[in-house]
């Protein structure tokens, strides 16, 4: 059966007291140590959810600015090209209205070097008609009366 003997009762003795030490001695300090550890595995863990949450704010927040930058973009371009179009048609517009100025330029030195050949023309032929006339009549016609009087018999016939 069981023996309780004085050893029995020391070794007992013994071990509850080892425990209380070693509790008192131990376990405090150890159990410090972990609820320092767990704090700052928990912080850890919260400063990377704390960054995790900046992260995915900065990252909307670049995504928002990427497409006012592209609606600005787009926005830039169209408006390059209306005013590269108003330009274009601006030029095109001056070059018609260039060519139509030299059109009628042209036109105007034309009618004036047509004028200026048919009256050089209506000049040597009253010229000619005077000299004619005069081979005709047999004398010489003052030539200044005649000249008039067919240059307005040439007008005339031209009107006809």
């Amino acid at each position: 059966m069981l023996d309780f003997s004085v050893t029995l009762i020391i070794t007992i003795f013994n071990i509850i007291f080892l425990c209380v030490i070693l509790r008192l001695i131990l376990w405090k300090p150890v159990t410090k140590f972990m609820a320092e550890r767990a704090k700052r595995v928990q912080d850890s863990i919260d400063k990377s959810e704390e960054d995790k949450a900046q992260a995915q704010a900065l990252l909307a927040q670049y995504k928002d600015q990427l497409k006012t930058v592209e609606t600005e973009a787009n926005a830039i371009i169209l408006r390059a090209r209306k005013q590269a179009e108003a330009e274009a048609e601006k030029i095109i517009a001056q070059g018609r209205a260039s060519v139509e100025e030299l059109t009628l330029n042209a036109r105007k030195q034309l009618e004036v070097e047509q004028k200026a050949a048919m009256d050089a023309f209506r000049q040597e032929a009253a010229t000619l008609v005077v000299d004619a006339a005069g081979r005709l009549i047999g004398r010489e016609i003052k030539s200044i009366d005649n000249q008039h009087y067919a240059a307005l018999l040439l007008s005339e016939t031209d009107k006809d």
